[in-house]
């Protein structure tokens, strides 16, 4: 998953340049209907049952973390949901920052299904 440039400066000025970085206390799965870009913030779903989730992650070995549980957003209620895109990383439950992204084939979630990713199915490699 492609880390933000958001993130990534971030990251370079804390390790680079001695300025504070406070990392989330939680981060948080996003769903989206245009996908965000590293520079972009795309469009997220909204209503209709959806709301971000808490991703939670395993140690990482290798420059790599992998989703320690599963991932489940939803499920769909009201109407169904936009076609979705990619899903994001943020660090907060609402508004906030993207800090990764991925992009999916377009995946339709009609009322009563969730979004779903397995535990361990998920994995962010820093590079």
């Amino acid at each position: 998953m492609p880390m933000t440039y958001d993130l990534a400066n971030k990251l370079a000025n804390a390790t680079l340049r001695n300025q504070s970085y406070t990392s989330p206390g939680n981060v948080y799965a996003a769903l989206y209907s245009t996908a965000p870009t590293v520079s972009t913030s795309g469009t997220e779903l909204t209503g209709n049952g959806y709301a971000r989730v808490e991703a939670t992650f395993s140690n990482p070995a290798n420059a790599s973390i992998t989703t320690n549980a599963n991932v489940i957003i939803g499920p769909c209620t009201g109407n169904n949901w936009p076609t979705v895109v990619s899903f994001g990383i943020v660090d907060a439950s609402t508004a906030g920052n993207i800090m990764y992204i991925k992009n999916i084939s377009g995946r339709n979630i009609v009322i009563g299904d969730s979004f779903v990713i397995d535990s361990g199915n998920l994995t962010i490699t820093i590079s």
